[in-house]
C-alpha cells in the first residue's frame, strides 16, 4: 500500500479558497493530503492570496480560520486554538515561516504542531502538521491536582524502576503541560524529561496525568546507533584545547558555548588533561575533534550555531559503561562506550557516528521528530542523512568502526547489503517493503532506509524499481533535506510530508522547474512516496 496524496483540480482549488476573508488562490494546482487517523490536513500547498491589509501573523491566522472546516472546527474554535510559537523572515529566499502549537484550553496538543509559509506578497504557499479535531468530545479532564514536583518525582521513581538507582541526572529534569492521547483516550499531562548515563544512557519522556498523578505512558528516546570500538586508529588529528590551572585540557572554548570533553571515570566527569599539548587518549581525542568538525559542518553550511542554534555547549564523555558497545545522545551528552573490541572499536572513533548523534540534537530542536513509528524513521534517517554529509567519504554509517570485517552498520545507497540487527531482515528500500510491527519502537532504525534510499539518489541519481534518477549532488541535496527538516516538518510528520516537504525546500531554493524539485519527485517515486 503507497501513500495516497488527493491532489483536487485547480478549478475546485480556487472555489474553496474563496471565502468571506476575500482570499484568492492562483492558478497553480491545489494539493492536499489527509492523515489517516484524523482525517484532517497533513499537508496543503497552493497559493492562498491573504485580503489586503493584513499583517504575515495576521494573514496566517487567517488561513487557518479559514481551513476551519478541513480542521473539522468552527471559525472561532479555530481563531482560539492556534497559537504562534515562532516566526523566521528568511530574506535569503524572500519568504516567511511561522511555526504553530494546537491548543486546547490554552494547553498545547502534544505531537500537534504545524508549520505555514508565506510568500514575499503575502500568499500563503504551504501548511504542514497534524491537527486533532473533536476535542471537546473528548471531555479530557484538564484539572491539576499534582503539583510539578511531585510529577518529576513521580518520573524519578518511575525512572527508577525500570534501570535501578540514579546517582545523578545529566542536568535538571524539564517539564512541560501536553494534552496527550495515549490509546484511543486524551489527557492532561505532564510531560518530564529527563536525561541520564548511569546506571543506563536514557533520554526519558514521562507523560504524567496532572489530575490523578498516574503515568499515562513513558518511553525512551535516547538516540542510539549500535556500534564503535576501542582505541585510537592512529589518524592525526588537530583541535581546539585549553590550558587551564596549569594543565592543558580538552575544552574548546572558540566554538558557541564551548566544546568540552569528558573522561566518564567511575560514573564521574574528569577533564580530560596533558601536561603538553600532546594529548594521549585516543577515544578523548575522537570524540573532541569529532565535535568540532560536526560544529563547523552545521555552522559552515547552514549557519546554524550549534545543535540548538543557540550556540548550546557541546559536551562529549568517553569510556562510557564496560565495553559498551553503543554511542547516544540523550539531550544534554554525547556518550561514547569503548567497544568490545570483537563486534566494534571505540565509538568516538568514527566523525559519521558523532555526526549522527550530534544531528539528532538539531533535530530535536527544529522539527523534533517524535521517536516512534515513521516520524521516528524521519529522525533516525535525517541523523544518517547529515552524518553522510559531515564525513563524505561515502554513504556508508559506521564503517570504521567495525570490529568484526563487517561493511558498516547501515548503507545509504544501498540499504539491503548491510543488517545492523543480525536477526532482522535487510533494511527496506522501497514503501512496500517496509516493516509494520512493534518491535524497534515501530521500525525507527530499519524503516529509516527508506528515506535514506530517497536522500542518496537526490543527491547522485541512479535508477530504482525502474524509476530513473538525475541526481543534483550532496551540497544541493544536503540543503533541501536541512530546510526540508527546520522549516517544513512537524514533530509527527511522516513519509508523505517529508515527500511535499523536500518538495517545498527544493522548490524554495532552486525553483519549481529546478532539477532539484524533479530529482526529489523522481526520488520519492522510487521508492513509493507518494
Amino acid at each position: 500500500m503507497k501513500i495516497k496524496t488527493k491532489v483536487i483540480s485547480t478549478a475546485f482549488a480556487l472555489s474553496i479558497a474563496l471565502g468571506a476573508l476575500g482570499g484568492e488562490a492562483s492558478a497553480e494546482s491545489y494539493k492536499i493530503n489527509f492523515h489517516d487517523d484524523y482525517s484532517t490536513p497533513s499537508y496543503i500547498i497552493e497559493n492562498w492570496k491573504a485580503p489586503a491589509g493584513l499583517s504575515k501573523k495576521e494573514a496566517a491566522i487567517a488561513y487557518l480560520t479559514k481551513n476551519s472546516g478541513k480542521f473539522k472546527m468552527m471559525k472561532a474554535e479555530a481563531a482560539e486554538s492556534f497559537k504562534i510559537k515562532e516566526e523566521i523572515n528568511d530574506k535569503e529566499t524572500g519568504t516567511h515561516h511561522f511555526k504553530v502549537d494546537q491548543l486546547y484550553k490554552g494547553i498545547p496538543v502534544y505531537g500537534a504542531d504545524q508549520t505555514l509559509s508565506l510568500s514575499s506578497n503575502n500568499e500563503v504557499t504551504s501548511f504542514f502538521g497534524k491537527v486533532v479535531p473533536n476535542l471537546d468530545g473528548e471531555k479530557i479532564n484538564t484539572k491539576v491536582s499534582i503539583t510539578k514536583k511531585e510529577a518529576i518525582e513521580i518520573t524519578k521513581a518511575g525512572i527508577e524502576t525500570e534501570i535501578g538507582e540514579v546517582s545523578s541526572y545529566d542536568g535538571e529534569l524539564k517539564l512541560e503541560p501536553f494534552i496527550y492521547e495515549h490509546n484511543g483516550s486524551f489527557y492532561s499531562t505532564y510531560l518530564v524529561t529527563a536525561s541520564t548515563s548511569n546506571p543506563e544512557v536514557g533520554f526519558w519522556h514521562y507523560f504524567i496525568d496532572t489530575a490523578t498523578g498516574e503515568v499515562i505512558d513513558s518511553f525512551n528516546a535516547a538516540h542510539e546507533v549500535t556500534a564503535f570500538g576501542h582505541g585510537v586508529f592512529g589518524g592525526k588529528q588537530m583541535f581546539e584545547a585549553s590550558f587551564i590551572d596549569g594543565l592543558f585540557r580538552l575544552h574548546d572554548q572558540t566554538r558557541g558555548q564551548g566544546v568540552i570533553t569528558y573522561d566518564y571515570d567511575n560514573n564521574i566527569n574528569e577533564d580530560v588533561t596533558s601536561v603538553s599539548k600532546m594529548f594521549r587518549d585516543g577515544a578523548a581525542i575522537d570524540a573532541h575533534a569529532n565535535s568540532q568538525k560536526t560544529y563547523d559542518y552545521f555552522k559552515g553550511t547552514f549557519g546554524r550555531n550549534s545543535v540548538d542554534n543557540r550556540g548550546q555547549r557541546l559536551l562529549s564523555r568517553v569510556h562510557v559503561g564496560e565495553n559498551w558497545n553503543n554511542a547516544s545522545w540523550n539531550g544534554v551528552y554525547m556518550s561514547y562506550g569503548d567497544g568490545d573490541g570483537m563486534r566494534f572499536h571505540s565509538l568516538a572513533g568514527g566523525l559519521d557516528v558523532a555526526a549522527h548523534e550530534m544531528s539528532h540534537g538539531v533535530i530535536q530542536h527544529t522539527a523534533n521528530l517524535i521517536y516512534r513509528n515513521e516520524s521516528g524513521a524521519l529522525n533516525e534517517s535525517f541523523a544518517d542523512i547529515f552524518g553522510a554529509m559531515v564525513d563524505r567519504e561515502n554513504w556508508i554509517i559506521g564503517e570504521d568502526i567495525m570490529a568484526n570485517g563487517a561493511i558498516g552498520l547501515r548503507s545509504l545507497e544501498d540499504p539491503a547489503v548491510l543488517i545492523e540487527n543480525r536477526t532482522q531482515a535487510p533494511y527496506p528500500d522501497h514503501w512496500d517493503r517496509r516493516y509494520t510491527g512493534t518491535l524497534d519502537s515501530g521500525g525507527v532504525h530499519i524503516n529509516s532506509s527508506i528515506n535514506n534510499k530517497a536522500a542518496y539518489l537526490v543527491s547522485e541519481g541512479g535508477e530504482h524499481y525502474g524509476v530513473q534518477v538525475t541526481g543534483v549532488g550532496r551540497e544541493a541535496t544536503e540543503q533541501i533535506y536541512y530546510r526540508a527538516l527546520s522549516t517544513y516538518l512537524t514533530s509527527s510528520s511522516n513519509f508523505a510530508m517529508m515527500r511535499q516537504a523536500a518538495i517545498q525546500a527544493a522548490t524554495d531554493l532552486y525553483g519549481s522547474n529546478s532539477d532539484a524539485v524533479n530529482a526529489v519527485k523522481q526520488a520519492y517515486n522510487s521508492v513509493g512516496v507518494y
